[in-house]
């Protein structure tokens, strides 16, 4: 786990907020100079603690918000199976997220598409490109209430 001191931890909620901040104003925020601004940003890239930056798009807008959580119980535990229903899973764009569980189910995945009948369409593919999916159960978000890409540090 990296140490981060208040610093580096205001500079991460203010990326998490707006990304494209310039960096002389980043700098005066937390009362720095550009420079050594600049060396803790490119410090945090390189711990790998700043992954990425990106833009976070609205999927009203672009019809594309049904929203599924997919949970999947499997009756194959091998490796190669893993690791071929991994390859499998993550090639898929409807995948927005996808964790291996603990409890009653092994995997759940989050499934973003413009509406039921492209969900159907994802969920023929998906039990068509993995064998030994032993019960796929899917659950719909009515209304997001809370939304966030930012963590908290």
């Amino acid at each position: 786990m990296a140490v981060l001191d208040s610093v580096d931890r205001t500079l991460l909620r203010l990326l998490q907020d707006d990304a494209t901040m310039p960096l002389a104003e980043l700098a005066e925020a937390v009362n720095l100079t550009t420079t050594p601004c600049w060396k803790r940003l490119k410090r945090l890239e390189e711990d790998g603690i700043l992954r990425q930056r990106v833009a976070l798009l609205d999927p009203v807008k672009l019809g594309i918000a049904f929203t599924a959580f997919v949970q999947i119980k499997t009756s194959n535990h091998s490796q190669d199976w893993f690791n071929h229903f991994v390859s499998t899973v993550t090639e898929f764009p409807e995948v927005m997220e996808f964790y291996r569980m603990a409890g009653e189910y092994d995997y759940m995945m989050k499934v973003q598409v413009a509406d039921m009948q492209a969900f159907d369409n994802f969920y023929k593919k998906l039990v068509a490109s993995v064998s030994d999916l032993t019960n796929v159960t899917s659950t719909f978000a009515m209304e997001p209430l809370k939304y966030t890409t930012a963590l908290p540090v």
